[in-house]
């Protein structure tokens, strides 16, 4: 499977403030608002929510993505890598030898799922996927657009890890390891993805 981000969170719905204001409330000392220490601010913030984001399977701020199968998983239903989807685009299947086709909208439904949000056909299954070809989603996926709407545990949990980056910046063995504040807090959220189907590619 390949999964693209087609779109990024905008720079001013990123909670820089509050993550500065973190920060002061930990170390005691003011932070700089310059824009060389709002840009560092705001690549952690980035870096925690990737993160935060890659153990969840949950999208914090509303944007697009583009996924890529070689085949559904299962034509009863396939599911979708990413929670929650807001809305699916189009899905099309592409023969192999260069012809795409766009399945009608009236062919296939979401089922917005908070765990495991699926496409369903309408009908008894979905579309054959010929054997060398594949088939793409576009979708929106995202608990909403600005950081209000970010549920109050994944929030935090942000706000920690970029903390512990900004922290350790001049020490980069420990960014692989997870705090175990951030880990207790995305717990309820963590589940075990199956995201590909036949042939299953790489993530990207």
């Amino acid at each position: 499977m390949m999964l693209i981000e087609e779109t990024a969170p905008a720079a001013e719905a990123l909670p820089v403030a509050a993550l500065r204001e973190h920060l002061r409330l930990g170390s005691g000392f003011q932070i700089a608002e310059d824009s060389a220490e709002t840009a560092a601010l705001t690549g952690y913030l980035r870096a925690a929510i990737a993160t935060i984001e890659a153990r969840t399977g949950k999208v914090l701020l509303t944007r697009r993505f583009r996924m890529q199968l070689d085949d559904w998983r299962d034509r009863l239903g396939q599911p979708l890598p990413l929670a929650p989807v807001i809305s699916v685009q189009g899905i099309s299947i592409e023969d192999g030898a260069g012809t795409v086709t766009e399945m009608a909208p009236e062919s296939w439904r979401l089922l917005p799922d908070s765990q495991r949000p699926m496409i369903l056909p309408t009908g008894v299954i979905l579309p054959h996927v010929p054997r060398r070809g594949s088939v793409t989603a576009t979708f929106t996926a995202g608990f909403g657009a600005d950081w209000a709407a970010v549920p109050a545990d994944l929030a935090q949990a942000v706000l920690m890890l970029a903390a512990r980056y900004y922290e350790d910046r001049s020490f980069e063995g420990s960014k692989g390891a997870m705090p175990f504040g951030v880990s207790a807090l995305i717990e309820r959220w963590r589940q075990v993805r199956t995201l590909a189907g036949r042939g299953s590619r790489e993530m990207r």
